[in-house]
């Protein structure tokens, strides 16, 4: 029962996204639902985005390439972020993805240590953390 808690605890690896469709797109895409093409609307819906990410995959990794993005998931521990500061180093984290910065890292540290975020996709940090950040999150 426990391992049930903790992973309950974990955050989660997605985001919840709204979107308002055309009633007759949205009838297509439950006549598609019915007929067994997909699971559900969800289902549609991810399927449709990964194949306009597909195919706009060359304009993305150029994107990336170009404004130094890291892509994919960072986290940063206490213990990096203590380096950081023990090496009189300041962090600019620029990633495509998801940004986890842990739970024990106090707001003072985070300050001193990271001088500015770009995220485009997912950033968990403490509210604590975020708001110390706030004029350094883009």
């Amino acid at each position: 029962m426990e391992q049930a808690l903790s992973l309950r605890a974990l955050p989660p690896d997605s985001e919840k996204l709204t979107i308002n469709l055309g009633y007759v797109d949205l009838g297509r895409i439950e006549l598609l639902v019915q007929e067994g093409f997909y699971a559900n609307r969800s289902d549609f819906i991810r399927a449709a985005i990964r194949r306009q990410l597909d195919l706009h995959g060359d304009v993305i990794g150029v994107t990336i390439e170009r404004h130094t993005l890291d892509l994919g998931l960072r986290d940063y521990t206490r213990s990096d972020l203590e380096a950081c500061l023990a090496a009189n180093e300041m962090l600019h984290i620029k990633i495509v993805g998801l940004v986890r910065i842990a739970a024990d890292v106090p707001p003072d540290l985070a300050r001193a240590t990271i001088g500015s975020i770009t995220v485009l996709g997912g950033l968990q940090a403490s509210a604590e953390v975020k708001k110390i950040l706030a004029d350094r999150i883009r």
